[in-house]
């Protein structure tokens, strides 16, 4: 059973029809953030209530028995600030992550996981910078603590920015279709890729940028709801060029990778810039893995947790 919602903030009304009752209140939250910009950390639903109580974001919609476009009130604020974009996003927990390969099999095949990827495939649109190129494979890659140390202090992002990250980006190219996928807002995303001189680099090409409203919640028997980056949503939007044999994913956080954990290669954190900057060759190593895969026409065979082997 499909929910509509009409969210009212701001003097203005929003309508949401793309949810389900199976869908989490934090489900609702993201949908409403593409919308509105506002966080889902940053927004407080009036009336959401289970049995008296205000409902928590693990919470189905099913449950609330909300009326066929019933409106809610929301308080919260934007980032408008060029300082709120540029300051770091929520903390993107590195220390609360898990080991995914128990939870996978639950979480994979799920017939609501599934639905909800297809809602993002229907619904979710992608801003193309540059066209995907036939024959090259795919690189998804992840910006908190993948390319960048978001938590240090610097006077500029250069200093924060990880090691042979140009260096990886240009050799990717050759072979590699590039997509950042970060878990924050595109405003925040925009910021830092440019800041980082990543967008308008003359030496490699970014064929699009998904944020954290492309992402799902998924049920885990173990954790709770947590929020991933199923690699579906790209696969479905761009069958043509994309699929589970020609795809990698980097992103420091393992439980990014449930809906398609084959796909993952996790990699190490790059934190303490000013401590690590010399030291650190972890993009120049995968470099060398990609450009050795590359040569390969299926990466299903492929066991990425051995990648330095």
């Amino acid at each position: 059973m499909s929910v509509s919602v009409i969210i009212k903030w701001g003097g203005q009304e929003y309508s949401i029809t793309t949810l389900s009752e199976e869908d989490t209140v934090l489900d609702l939250k993201q949908s409403i953030k593409s919308l509105t910009g506002v966080l889902p950390e940053r927004q407080k639903l009036l009336g959401l209530k289970v049995k008296g109580k205000p409902a928590d974001d693990n919470v189905k919609l099913g449950d609330l028995k909300l009326k066929p476009n019933t409106k809610i009130m929301m308080m919260g604020t934007r980032e408008e600030r060029l300082e709120d974009v540029l300051a770091p996003p929520p903390e993107n927990d590195v220390v609360n992550d898990f080991d995914i390969e128990e939870e996978v099999t639950e979480v994979e095949n799920r017939e609501e996981n599934l639905a909800k990827i297809a809602r993002r495939v229907k619904d979710y649109k992608v801003e193309e910078l540059n066209p995907p190129r036939p024959g090259k494979k795919l690189l998804v890659l992840d910006i908190d603590y993948t390319l960048f140390d978001h938590k240090s202090c610097a006077e500029t992002g250069q200093e924060l920015m990880r090691p042979y990250l140009h260096e990886f980006l240009t050799s990717a190219y050759e072979d590699y279709d590039i997509v950042i996928w970060s878990a924050t807002s595109m405003k925040w995303i925009d910021a830092k890729m440019k800041e980082l001189g990543v967008t308008d680099n003359p030496n490699y090409k970014i064929t699009f940028i998904l944020d954290g409203a492309a992402m799902i919640t998924v049920h885990t028997p173990k954790r709770g709801v947590v929020e991933v980056k199923p690699l579906g949503v790209i696969w479905g939007k761009y069958s043509e060029f994309y699929n589970r044999k020609n795809t990698i994913m980097f992103d420091d956080i393992g439980r990014n990778f449930l809906m398609n954990p084959q796909n993952g290669l996790k990699i190490r954190p790059f934190m303490k810039a000013h401590l690590n900057r010399e030291k650190d060759k972890e993009l120049y190593k995968l470099s060398l893995y990609l450009k050795e895969i590359a040569k390969l026409d299926d990466f299903s065979g492929l066991n990425h947790k051995h990648w330095e082997r």
